[in-house]
């Protein structure tokens, strides 16, 4: 009997172990697209000498390409972004990439200790001239995301005649007014819950980030409904390691790995260097898109930033159902506000 239980357990050990073997290493990929003219691709490039992850999807290379950048800093959207765009697909090329040192940009043998923004700026902009040549298109519409906005109004500024339009979901703007909102807003939500503790762990934080020297802990913002109304964001990162084959585990290893060394320190330059002292002025058109209870990068701060930026076209658009993702959490009026500006006939 002794010796049929140790054999069941040295088959379940090895069963267990090359299962985790596999998931570690087995090839990614990104799902097909029926159509003559559609584009599926999941590839590493080089861009500025530093090997960057590039999904690029969409039913017809003809159609207006969508170049998004993702926020974090670090936090990669390709393991779970197929899930809402679907529809878009059909109407725009869409392209999304991890930044270096992020998801499976990240390599372990790299230095990213001296990694900037403007570093970050740069890499898209020559990722943009990429794009444009690979799939014969002259501009794309850049649509950055939360910290993605950082980059991309860097971006944008820098080298406007690569862009069509600029659009900011979650805008950064002035971080610390930003904070000083969320740091109220999580103070009020906890007191209106009656948790005591938060409110008194809350309040400890307060001249922290009056100075600029830290966030408002996003577990409080996620907590207190600032962050996602009508999605889980961490729920759709889980099911897209697990079931998605555009990330395998060493992959998530990266992801992690990345953030851990990238996030802080990428955070403490935005907070130093607020992008209304950076950026006054883009020559393309511009648009916000906030949502309404947006804890995360607030709505008043972006407005303000909006207001006096100056741009040959600019709007911002407010999505009153949603916070910090309403390309998602309102993904249906998203897509058709892209398509009624940017559809080609």
């Amino acid at each position: 009997m002794r010796k049929k239980i140790a054999k069941v357990c040295k088959y379940t050990f090895f069963t267990i172990l090359g299962i985790i073997v596999v998931f570690l290493i087995v090839p990614t990929w990104t799902p097909s697209i029926e159509g003559e003219n559609s584009i599926s691709h999941l590839e590493q490039i080089d861009i500025n000498g530093e090997g960057h992850e590039v999904m690029i999807r969409g039913t017809d290379r003809a159609n207006p390409v969508l170049l998004f950048v993702h926020g974090g800093p670090g936090y990669s959207e390709i393991p779970y972004v197929r899930k809402y765009q679907r529809e878009l697909e059909r109407h725009f090329t869409i392209v999304h990439y991890d930044q270096r040192g992020s998801g499976k940009s990240f390599h372990f043998t790299e230095d990213y200790s001296k990694l900037t923004t403007d570093v970050l700026a740069d890499d898209l902009i020559a990722l943009t001239k990429y794009v444009t040549e690979e799939l014969h298109q002259e501009q794309v519409i850049l649509v950055g995301h939360s910290f993605g906005t950082y980059i991309g109004i860097k971006a944008v500024a820098k080298a406007p005649e690569r862009f069509k339009a600029y659009i900011g979901i979650g805008q950064v703007a002035d971080t610390i007014q930003s904070e000083m909102e969320t740091l109220d807003y999580t103070i009020k939500q906890a007191n209106a819950s009656g948790n005591k503790a938060d409110v008194k762990q809350l309040e400890l934080l307060r001249d922290s980030v009056q100075q600029g020297k830290g966030l408002t802990p996003r577990t409080f913002v996620q907590k207190y409904g600032g962050s996602a109304r009508l999605i889980n964001e961490n729920a759709d990162y889980v099911k897209g390691f697990l079931i998605n084959p555009e990330y395998n585990g060493v992959d998530v290893i990266r992801f992690y790995t990345g953030i851990l060394q990238l996030q802080d320190r990428l955070v403490l330059e935005a907070l130093d260097h607020p992008l209304p002292e950076i950026v006054d002025e883009i020559r393309i058109p511009t648009y916000f898109f906030m949502g309404q209870y947006d804890y995360m990068t607030t709505l008043n701060a972006a407005r303000d930033y909006l207001e006096m930026l100056k741009a040959p076209e600019k709007e911002l658009v407010i999505f009153h159902e949603s916070a910090h993702y309403p390309q998602f959490e309102e993904k249906d009026k998203f897509m058709a506000w892209l398509v009624e500006h940017f559809k080609l006939d």
